[in-house]
């Protein structure tokens, strides 16, 4: 299993070094300065950041105006949170758009959709995942990490079988042990949401 790391927060050089990461994120102001940290350090890790963070009720424009913006600025992944109510509505149309419209600014480049599942039912997720795999998202994922609750194994599976191999799962939000990020990962999550801090203390278990 090559555990795929995605970091937030301070940067990490050993961590990143000796293991590796999938990308390094930060919010969008501090693009620059990650960007520069990144290269001061000698680090070649990819750069991300998000879109709409963290209500995800941002118009459709502004949300592409942003991630045009992070791409810009050098970033390889946008992430963007969903628009919820849009989503709670049965407002489709609207909703898809909305994702659509970040996928088409992102040129080409891997968006993963931020579904905050706390606030979510079973179905409203399913239905979530549905409809992002059907505008083109790469990846669908649990939470921003500043929900009560994150990712769950329950959660990762609903989402897995709901994408049906159409786009690809990321656990977010709780994952600070290694018997956490396995259990998510059995159970369909192949991307990992985590802070600096616990990165460090899953790596040393591994280890």
């Amino acid at each position: 299993m090559k555990i795929l790391f995605v970091c937030h927060g301070n940067i990490c050089r050993s961590p990143m070094a000796e293991f590796g990461c999938a990308a390094v994120f930060c919010l969008p102001a501090h693009v620059p300065y990650l960007r520069a940290r990144l290269d001061a350090l000698g680090l070649k890790v990819p750069m991300a950041s998000v879109s709409g963070f963290p209500g995800g009720a941002e118009t459709p424009r502004t949300k592409a105006r942003t991630a045009r913006e992070l791409v810009g600025y050098g970033c390889d992944e946008v992430d963007m949170v969903n628009n919820i109510a849009w989503l709670k509505a049965g407002e489709k149309a609207a909703y898809m758009d909305d994702v659509a419209g970040v996928v088409e600014a992102a040129g080409g480049r891997p968006v993963k959709v931020i579904l905050e599942c706390h606030w979510l039912t079973d179905d409203e997720i399913a239905r979530a995942c549905e409809w992002c795999a059907e505008a083109g998202a790469a990846w669908v994922k649990t939470g921003t990490g500043w929900a009560p609750t994150g990712a769950t194994v329950e959660r990762i599976a609903l989402m897995s079988k709901a994408v049906a191999g159409r786009c690809q799962v990321k656990a977010a939000g709780g994952i600070r042990s290694l018997v956490t990020l396995q259990a998510l990962y059995y159970a369909g999550a192949r991307r990992f949401g985590v802070g600096v801090n616990s990165a460090r203390s899953i790596l040393a278990e591994v280890k």
